[in-house]
């Protein structure tokens, strides 16, 4: 299994209930195709570089997770049918970015303790 990590951006018109309804959805995709999540984020409404489909914000989340190369084909084939996503990337981890992710999840933790 390889470790990825994918993040998307949802359009600005969706209420929070729908929000996380989509987020929900393709933490599910993959959890039913036996991918394990390791860390999910919600970095919340941001503002783009550059407008998309004349949107300047977004919702940003962020999923990393542990799973097959044939998982992320069908994670990003529900991203291209759901017309909520705006953009989507899906990168695999090398051991250093591992790693790293490791040091970085275990240091909101330390956050969110305190």
């Amino acid at each position: 299994m390889n470790q990825y990590e994918t993040v998307f951006i949802l359009t600005p018109v969706l209420s929070e209930d729908q929000m996380k309804e989509a987020v929900a959805k393709f933490k599910k995709v993959l959890t039913d195709k036996g991918a394990e999540i390791l860390n999910e984020e919600a970095w919340g409404l941001k503002k783009m570089a550059y407008p998309i489909q004349k949107k300047s914000t977004g919702f940003y989340n962020l999923v990393e997770f542990k799973a097959e190369p044939t998982v992320v084909a069908k994670l990003e084939t529900a991203f291209r049918r759901d017309e909520k996503v705006i953009r989507f990337i899906t990168v695999k981890l090398d051991k250093y970015a591992a790693a790293y992710a490791e040091k970085r999840r275990a240091k909101l933790g330390k956050k969110e303790e305190a």
